[in-house]
């Protein structure tokens, strides 16, 4: 993990929990989160200062009762990003959590591996705590540019055509 110039503490930095289910099926899951979070925070942040993410791996029950209270949508999703407030450690961005039966499904469905797609939802997760979003279409060309960039550096075909990228983004 590069270290900032100045300090001997991780420029980035991830923690995993473990909240709700069994998410032994991807092995070495701990590294490849650390890896795609890594990549996403380098590929868009350039300030140097220390930061870390919190990512929950959790049931899609416990995604619901989130998105429920949250958002007002009380149905399961893939991965719910929630910025820092007030009163969070410093240089902490937010929280990443993942619904392990969406996941699941979603893979399947795509006929890619688990530990693929938790990558992409974790790049993907990082990018909205750094203030990304996909509210129009021009914002969503963007962030899956970036997406497909970063994905594509850690030997992962674009999820949104199946094709591996370059590499290279605009």
């Amino acid at each position: 993990m590069p270290t900032s110039p100045k300090a001997a503490i991780p420029v980035f930095a991830v923690e995993i929990i473990e909240d709700d289910g069994d998410w032994s099926q991807a092995a070495d899951l701990d590294d490849l989160i650390e890896a795609a979070a890594q990549a996403a925070f380098e590929a868009v942040e350039a300030d140097g200062a220390p930061r870390f993410v919190t990512v929950a791996l959790s049931s899609d029950a416990n995604v619901t009762d989130l998105n429920g209270r949250f958002r007002g949508k009380a149905k399961p999703t893939n991965v719910l990003s929630f910025p820092a407030g007030d009163g969070a450690p410093d240089g902490q961005i937010g929280d990443i959590i993942l619904g392990l039966e969406t996941v699941e499904r979603e893979a399947r469905e795509q006929g890619i591996p688990v530990a693929h797609h938790v990558q992409h939802l974790v790049v993907h997760g990082v990018l909205h705590l750094l203030g990304y979003d996909h509210e129009t279409a021009a914002d969503a060309e963007r962030m899956e540019a970036i997406e497909i960039d970063i994905l594509s550096k850690l030997g992962i075909a674009n999820p949104y055509t199946g094709d591996l990228e370059t590499g290279k983004s605009d």
